[in-house]
């Protein structure tokens, strides 16, 4: 008897001692993982906990970038996935079962800064948010707010790789037309957008190129720095840009040629991790 009720109180411990974790989890990761088509909190830390494992052979940022985005290959393009707004709370996303050209990036970035798994969330903050900071109002709505922290280790490379033929733009940053924003209730930023024509990215200029690099595609739009985003990888000497394509018959994570996709663009900025 006296077996059987210690059996049943340490039972009683490790069931409560689970439930516990699941509320912490859950908590810190500010309910996101309800976005998760999985549902499941163990099962997205397992995933992430795997994914840290399988990239930590590759010691260079690039190459745990293309490690760790190789994962979600052929997941399904997700879009206005982020939760937040000028009337509306924002709660931290991290959800692992689908992606816009953003949150892509977004995930890659945490995940190549990550430690474990309890550690993705906590790092996820500080890719989004600025001062990791969760609020609309703080989320890093354009891609050039990777690079607008002098403390980021994410770089402006865009003149090394242009090597001379990159131009600039002076942009005011959400600002549509006349009065009209692109998003209500974000500041209008000045900011000078670097960029290399498309026509100009010639074999030297793609050999400049390094995988893991996060890209963009240049926006000639007023208000906007760019249409698109990606990362570089090289499969078979090639340049590929790896990216959640919205294309119709695509809308998944893909690999494909750099400069077929680039053609009829602008141009293109290149982001690399310096550490």
């Amino acid at each position: 008897m006296l077996i059987a009720n210690s059996m049943i109180k340490t039972l009683s411990v490790m069931i409560y001692v689970t439930s516990l974790y699941l509320a912490l989890y859950v908590f810190c990761t500010g309910s996101a993982l309800a976005n998760d088509g999985s549902r499941d909190p163990l099962h997205q830390t397992s995933l992430v906990e795997s994914i840290l494992q399988q990239s930590a052979v590759s010691k260079a940022p690039g190459a745990r970038i293309t490690s760790i985005s190789s994962h979600f290959l052929g997941a399904p393009y997700v879009a206005n996935s982020l939760i937040g707004g000028p009337a509306e709370a924002e709660r931290l996303v991290t959800r692992l079962d689908g992606f816009d050209c953003f949150t892509f990036l977004d995930t890659v970035e945490a995940l190549r800064r990550s430690t474990d798994a309890a550690d993705f969330p906590v790092q996820m903050m500080q890719v989004r948010y600025r001062d990791g900071m969760v609020s609309y109002e703080n989320r890093r709505h354009f891609f050039s707010d990777w690079v607008s922290d002098q403390g980021s280790p994410v770089k402006d490379v865009t003149a090394i790789v242009g090597q001379g033929r990159e131009r600039h733009a002076r942009k005011k940053l959400n600002a549509k037309q006349a009065e009209n924003l692109w998003l209500d209730g974000v500041d209008v930023v000045p900011r000078t957008i670097t960029y290399i024509p498309a026509g100009e990215l010639d074999a030297k200029l793609l050999d400049a190129l390094e995988p893991g690099d996060y890209v963009g595609v240049f926006s000639p739009l007023p208000g906007l720095d760019v249409s698109h985003t990606g990362l570089i990888v090289e499969a078979d000497g090639a340049i590929m840009l790896r990216h959640a394509s919205s294309r119709g018959g695509v809308e998944r994570i893909i690999d494909e040629d750099l400069v077929t996709y680039l053609r009829g663009s602008t141009g293109l900025i290149v982001y690399r991790v310096m550490q």
